[in-house]
């Protein structure tokens, strides 16, 4: 069945760390929306993602307030706390919780969940926790990075999911990164037009990058 011509109701997960959230993100999310007729993006800012977990990630709070920023100008991209923890403490977040989180909510419904990951995540999806039943609790919409082949990205796991569980996403193709934006900050370079301007105006009031 051809998902773009699905009548039902359809959502779609994005999660990352987006420190900081960019252009990049957008354009991925807004051809899945045409690709795929998706009703609502949720974008869910990791609280302490497993494959991070030694990395120095920017504080929650920062990276949830420039996320419902970059959310602000689209009704259907909606910012969520699914991975914020409690009272601050540091929780481990794996992609299987937050889908089946998302599955209960849905409970009942006729809604189609997706999940949004770049080819370099899903070339990875192998070493995911029940990668194999995550590959069954929803399907994937797998978007191109530079550098990270499609068919690459499946290569290595096609043949453990169901027909139909991935999607390969050419539409969009973005250069920006996250590191890239750091970087810029760190040198004093403008990151205009890498991100939102809400998400710019915040990232300079707050002074974020420049260590």
């Amino acid at each position: 069945m051809n998902p773009s011509a699905s009548p039902t109701p359809a959502v779609a997960l994005f999660g990352g760390v987006f420190d900081p959230i960019h252009a990049g993100h957008l354009a991925v999310a807004r051809a899945a929306c045409r690709r795929f007729h998706l009703d609502r993006v949720y974008f869910i800012p990791s609280g302490y993602p497993p494959h991070k977990a030694s990395a120095k990630l920017t504080a929650f709070e920062h990276r949830y307030a420039m996320v419902a920023l970059a959310c602000a100008g689209d009704r259907r991209f909606v910012p969520s706390l699914a991975e914020a923890g409690v009272s601050g403490r540091r929780h481990i977040f794996y992609t299987i919780d937050t889908v089946r989180q998302f599955r209960r909510k849905l409970a009942g419904t006729s809604t189609r969940l997706y999940f949004i990951a770049g080819a370099d995540a899903f070339r990875q999806i192998g070493t995911w926790k029940e990668y194999r039943r995550l590959l069954g609790a929803c399907e994937f919409i797998v978007a191109h990075r530079p550098g990270f082949g499609l068919e690459q990205a499946a290569a290595g796991s096609i043949g453990e999911m169901a027909a139909g569980a991935m999607h390969l996403l050419r539409a969009v193709s973005s250069g920006v990164s996250s590191t890239e934006i750091r970087h810029r900050r760190q040198q004093g370079r403008s990151i205009r037009g890498l991100v939102p301007a809400p998400v710019e105006e915040y990232i300079e009031k707050q002074a974020l990058y420049c260590e």
